[in-house]
C-alpha cells in the first residue's frame, strides 16, 4: 500500500499463505497465516511488508452494523480502541478459508437472500470469535505498543508511532522531530516520502478516528469530543470532520449510534 488507508468499516482478513505486516495506528503488527484478524479500518493502516506468494481474503462490514450486532465486549472494545484481534484457534483457518470463498461466490452475483445469508454468517463468525477470546488482562499486564513491534522501526515508522501515541496533545514539528532525533524539516520530508501523506494529515486521521469512536459509543458533548480528540476548537473539528466524511459529527452520531 503506497500510503495509509482508512475507511469507516470493520475489516476481516484471512491470510492463507505467506506473511503480511501492517502499520496499524503506529504499531507494527505481523499477521499469521491461517488465523483470521479483525480491526477497525478507520484507524490509519498500511501494509508495509508482504512475504513471497502471500494471498489473503478481505471482507468489510459497516461500522453501524457491527455495533448493532451485540457482540461480546471483549471483541468490540479492543477493536474500537485501535487494536487488531486475531483468532486464537489455529484449527479455524481451513474453515474460514472455505467461508470466505463461499461469501465471495455468493456476492459475485448477489440476490437479497444471498446477501442476507452472508450477513448472518459473518455476524455468527464474529460472535464465535468474541466468545473464543480470553478475558482482557489487567492494565498492568497489557503489552505496550513497543513490545508489539516486529522488526526494528525505521525513523519514519518511529514518527508514525509517536503521532499515534500523542495525537490528542497539541504537537509541533519541533516536538515531533525532537522525539525521534531528527531535524523538524527532515522529519516532515521523510515522513511524506515514506507514507505519501503529511504529518498534519496523518495526525488529523488519528484525531478523526478517535472522535468517530466517541461519537458512536458515548453520549459526550460535541465540544468535549473535539477537545478530547486533540482538535483545538469545535469549529476546526467540524470542518475537518465534514471534509473527511461529508456530514457533521452530529449527523454521524445519529447514523452510527449502537
Amino acid at each position: 500500500m503506497p500510503r495509509p488507508d482508512r475507511h469507516n468499516e470493520i475489516e476481516l482478513n484471512l491470510l492463507e499463505h505467506g506473511s503480511l505486516t501492517y502499520l496499524l495506528g503506529g504499531t507494527k503488527v505481523t499477521v499469521q497465516a491461517g488465523r483470521m484478524t479483525v480491526f477497525w479500518a478507520a484507524i490509519p493502516h498500511q501494509i508495509i511488508g508482504v512475504g513471497d506468494k502471500s494471498s489473503y481474503h478481505v471482507a468489510t462490514v459497516p461500522l453501524a452494523w457491527f455495533l448493532q450486532w451485540d457482540l461480546p465486549p471483549r471483541l468490540v472494545d479492543p477493536i474500537l480502541h485501535g487494536r487488531m484481534i486475531a483468532e486464537p484457534r489455529a484449527k479455524e483457518g481451513p474453515r474460514d478459508a472455505t467461508a470466505f470463498a463461499r461469501w465471495q461466490q455468493d456476492l459475485s452475483r448477489p440476490t437479497q437472500t444471498k446477501r442476507h445469508i452472508v450477513l448472518l454468517e459473518v455476524q455468527a463468525r464474529l460472535m464465535r470469535l468474541g466468545l473464543a477470546l480470553p478475558p482482557e488482562p489487567a492494565p498492568r499486564a497489557r503489552a505496550s505498543a513497543a513490545s508489539l513491534e516486529s522488526p526494528a522501526l525505521s525513523k519514519a515508522e518511529e514518527i508514525a508511532c509517536f503521532l499515534a501515541q500523542h495525537y490528542r496533545e497539541p504537537l509541533t514539528t519541533e516536538q515531533i522531530g525532537k522525539a525521534v532525533g531528527l531535524h523538524p524539516n527532515y522529519a516532515m520530508n521523510l515522513f511524506k516520502k515514506v507514507f505519501a501523506t503529511t504529518l498534519t494529515q496523518y495526525l488529523t486521521q488519528h484525531r478523526l478516528s478517535h472522535a468517530q469512536r466517541l461519537l458512536a459509543t458515548t453520549n459526550g458533548k460535541i465540544l468535549g469530543i473535539a477537545m478530547d480528540s486533540g482538535f483545538g476548537s469545535v469549529s476546526r473539528f467540524n470542518d475537518a470532520f465534514r471534509r473527511a466524511f461529508g456530514c457533521s459529527p452530529r449527523e454521524y452520531r445519529q447514523e452510527h449510534r449502537a
